[in-house]
């Protein structure tokens, strides 16, 4: 009986194990203070070489320093 419950359940482990591991990798991503550093001084890059206009950097630099510091206090809090 075990068996046959293991084989029916198998997909729907799988499809649990998959989300748990995108999950992971999302929160990786978005909680690397690093990655958005190295976002910062992309979207840096790109305004000094003018293939961004200054409204959109200042739109994007917010984001990404608003990510940022979401960053830290959710460390600080840790």
């Amino acid at each position: 009986m075990f068996l046959i419950d293991d084989i029916l359940l198998a997909p729907l482990n799988g499809i649990i194990w998959l989300g748990r591991k995108i999950n992971e990798v999302a929160e990786k991503e978005f909680s690397d203070e690093g990655l958005i550093k190295e976002k910062l001084m992309q979207l840096q890059l790109r305004f000094e070489i003018d293939e961004i206009s200054e409204e959109n950097y200042n739109r994007q630099e917010k984001e990404l320093l608003e990510r940022l510091e979401a960053i830290r206090k959710a460390r600080e809090e840790r």
